[in-house]
Formats: C-alpha cells, sequence, structure tokens
C-alpha cells in the first residue's frame, strides 16, 4: 500500500485531492502540503527515515503552479537524490507535459480531477514501486534497456497481430493497442495519444503517425489533430466552422480538412 504526499497551494484543490486518494484502497495514508518549501522538508524527513520509516514517502501528488518555487522546480531538486519517491503531477494546465515526462513522472493528470483518471495513476504508481522493490529478471517481452522514457519506438504487433505503440511512463515501458487510440494531438516534436482510458506522451511528430497509420483509418483533420475516422461520433457545421466530438472531446476541423473529413465520414458509414 502506498504512501503518499499530496501538494497543493489551492486549499479546496488539495482537500479534494486528497478525499479522492484516501478513498482508494491502494492507499495506505495521504497526507496535504500546501507550498514547496513545506513539502521539501517532509520529503527531507521521508528520505531520513528511509523507505521503512515511520515518515516514508512513496509518492508525490504534486501541483505545477504555486506560489514560490513550482512544482517543476520540486522535481528538478528531488532528482538529485538516490532513491527519491516517485512523482505524478496534477495540474490544471497541458503545456508542461514534456517537461514533466522529462524529469521522469510517473503520470500528468489534468485538473478537475476525475476518479477514474486518479485510479489509473494510482495503478501506475503501484505497479512501479512494486517492480523495483522485486528482483529484476530477464524478460524476453520487455522493451530494450536503451529505449530511454518518450523516445520515439516503432509500434509492434502483439501476439494477436494487432498493432500496438510502446509508451514510457517513468521508467515502464507500456504497450497501447493503436486501435485504442480514439485521437491524437500534436505537442511540439511530441504526439499526445487519447484512448478512452486517458493518454500517453509519445516523441514522434504527427506527421510520422500521419503517414504509418492512413491504412488504419487515422484522418487529419487539422494541423494539431489525428483522428480515428470510426471513432467520430458526431460531426457539426456552425456558422461556417466545422467540428468533430470524439468520445468527450470536441475538436475543431481546419477548413482545408472539412470537406475531405466529409467525403471520408459519408464513404465510411456507406460502407
Amino acid at each position: 500500500m502506498l504512501r503518499v504526499l499530496a501538494v497543493d497551494d489551492e486549499k479546496p484543490a488539495l482537500e479534494e485531492l486528497l478525499y479522492l486518494l484516501r478513498a482508494d484502497s491502494r492507499i495506505r495514508s495521504a497526507e496535504g502540503a500546501t507550498d514547496a518549501t513545506e513539502a521539501l522538508r517532509r520529503i527531507g524527513r521521508a528520505l531520513d527515515a528511509g523507505p521503512d520509516g515511520e515518515d516514508a514517502i512513496d509518492v508525490v501528488f504534486l501541483d505545477i503552479h504555486m506560489a514560490g518555487l513550482t512544482g517543476l522546480d520540486v522535481a528538478r531538486l528531488l532528482a538529485g537524490f538516490a532513491r527519491p519517491p516517485l512523482i505524478v503531477f496534477v495540474t490544471a494546465h497541458e503545456g508542461f507535459a514534456v517537461q514533466a515526462f522529462d524529469l521522469k513522472a510517473v503520470d500528468y493528470v489534468l485538473k478537475p480531477v476525475r476518479r477514474e483518471r486518479l485510479a489509473e495513476a494510482v495503478r501506475r504508481v503501484r505497479d512501479l514501486a512494486g517492480a523495483s522493490r522485486e528482483p529484476q529478471r530477464p524478460d524476453a517481452t520487455a522493451a530494450p534497456a536503451h529505449v530511454q522514457p518518450g523516445a520515439a519506438v516503432p509500434a509492434v504487433p502483439n501476439s494477436g497481430g494487432a498493432e500496438q505503440i510502446p509508451v514510457e511512463l517513468g521508467g515502464v515501458t507500456r504497450f497501447v493497442p493503436v486501435d485504442d487510440i480514439t485521437y491524437v494531438e500534436a505537442q511540439g516534436d511530441y504526439a499526445r495519444l487519447h484512448t478512452a482510458a486517458g493518454s500517453h506522451l509519445v516523441r514522434i511528430p504527427l506527421s510520422a503517425l500521419e503517414e504509418r497509420w492512413a491504412s488504419r483509418g487515422f484522418v487529419r483533420i487539422h494541423r494539431s489533430h489525428l483522428v480515428a475516422l470510426g471513432r467520430i461520433d458526431e460531426l457539426r457545421l456552425d456558422a461556417g466552422t466545422t467540428t468533430v466530438r470524439v468520445g468527450d472531446a470536441e475538436l475543431a476541423v481546419s477548413r482545408r480538412h472539412a470537406r475531405q473529413l466529409r467525403d471520408l465520414l459519408l464513404r465510411h458509414a456507406r460502407g
């Protein structure tokens, strides 16, 4: 069971996060800190106590925008320790995902925090924490040791022949079936893969995925988005603006792609 420190300088947000964490049966304890200085003090005591000490902390759920030191600053400081706690960023801002994963964050959870999304983050932390406590054994199915978090890696078929793409979170490689991906969002030289269960950041340009997955029904609808045609629930035309709904997301369609998308959707529906 996990020992958690949650850090947020907005008290209502911190109390809500602590409430959700304490309701999870995989959490042994969840304490809060309202600023980075207090958090670092508690983490220092935990590191001094060791992993079996009374003040030990397994994971820090960390806001990014805080007065004084930011969550990213805290993560950089912790990176200098031999055995720091794991980090999950919890933030209202999407734009820091690349920096977060470069700092080897286990996960990146957007506010407002959904119970299901937080539960997935806890699962990832528990899996990683459990793996670190077990003896390392060779595994023929594991990703090569030279693959770095967020590195561009090729998709691979699983035993059933369905294509999967490896994603890295905190040093753990997971394989996401391409058929589970609803849409892809460009983030600089990275791409964020969205599924019904969450999202994953990979160091692959959107243009490369567009070319690779064209035969799998993925279409470009905007310079920032690639969408699985079969996952589009609704096409909406409103005052010259075109949007599509994919699950809970509403995505803009650029004018240059709108006509082609309408034609593809019609052919898809007839087929």
